[in-house]
């Protein structure tokens, strides 16, 4: 089988053009990746703050009851023996320590953007790879076909 020879222009375009494309690929997919995780962040910020506006209309409608509630003077007196500690004559107050909430932090985000960063990087780095080593089986190849023409 007889092997073509690239001329000089063909080698320099390829030469040219190679870096160009690559550098091209790598941007499209770094875009692309930040793209979806930007996408991703609004889609849970939108998440969490439906879940938000929920909670502040069932609290909304717990403040409107409390109103109506706080009409009520024996209700009043026994809010304030449970809120303000304060006793009739003969009652002891024992308080309990309640637990409170733990609110989630930024933690779980800032690792999906490491994750994210860190694979567009590595998803770049293999196509350089690829290349790289597409290019050395090239030299290799016709460093043989010259020592085998010789």
């Amino acid at each position: 089988m007889a092997k073509r020879k690239m001329s000089k222009a063909s080698k320099r375009r390829l030469v040219i053009l190679t870096p160009v494309v690559v550098f091209l690929v790598g941007y499209a997919a770094f875009t692309l990746v930040t793209t979806v995780m930007e996408m991703y962040n609004l889609n849970r910020e939108e998440k969490e703050l439906k879940t938000n506006l929920n909670d502040l209309k069932g609290e909304a409608e717990d403040l409107k009851t409390e109103i109506n509630k706080l009409q009520d003077e024996d209700y009043i007196a026994r809010y304030a023996r449970e809120n303000y500690l304060y006793t009739k004559d003969g009652e002891y107050v024992i308080k309990t320590p309640k637990e409170e909430k733990k609110e989630q932090s930024d933690n779980f985000k800032i690792n999906t953007d490491y994750i994210f960063y860190g694979s567009a990087i590595l998803i770049l780095l293999i196509i350089i790879y690829i290349f790289w080593r597409h290019r050395r089986k090239k030299k290799k190849l016709k460093r043989r076909t010259t020592k085998i023409n010789r």
